[in-house]
């Protein structure tokens, strides 16, 4: 598993994790029921605290990527591709509707929202 910390970054750390596992997790590098390395072993890898690597180990397992076995490890959830696909198509809906709102906000009708979203669709 790799993951690469921009400290430059305003997304903070333990995010940065979490987007980078659950892209691998998508992708298929990392595997259902793999193990992920410990939280002293990763804290260790990228040089940060091990609270930080723990705080993005427990929102992927509240989000249902990963589970962890006390004294065992953390593992990739096995048979979660319809939860990812889902997770996927929530996330997209969310920027829909950003766009949409901020549509609103500037005032430009919804007709003309929905002939950008179909000419974006057609390129």
């Amino acid at each position: 598993m790799k993951i690469i910390i921009n400290n430059s970054s305003m997304v903070p750390i333990y995010v940065q994790i979490i987007q980078q596992i659950k892209a691998q997790i998508a992708d298929c590098s990392l595997k259902d029921n793999e193990a992920l390395p410990s939280v002293r072993a990763l804290s260790k890898d990228l040089n940060i605290s091990a609270l930080t690597v723990k705080k993005a180990y427990d929102e992927l397992e509240a989000d249902g990527f990963v589970t962890t076995v006390h004294g065992k490890g953390t593992y990739v959830n096995g048979n979660n591709s319809e939860f990812i696909k889902e997770n996927r198509l929530k996330e997209v809906e969310d920027e829909i509707r950003t766009a949409i709102e901020k549509a609103d906000n500037y005032a430009i009708p919804r007709e003309q929202v929905r002939e950008m979203f179909e000419m974006l669709i057609e390129d």
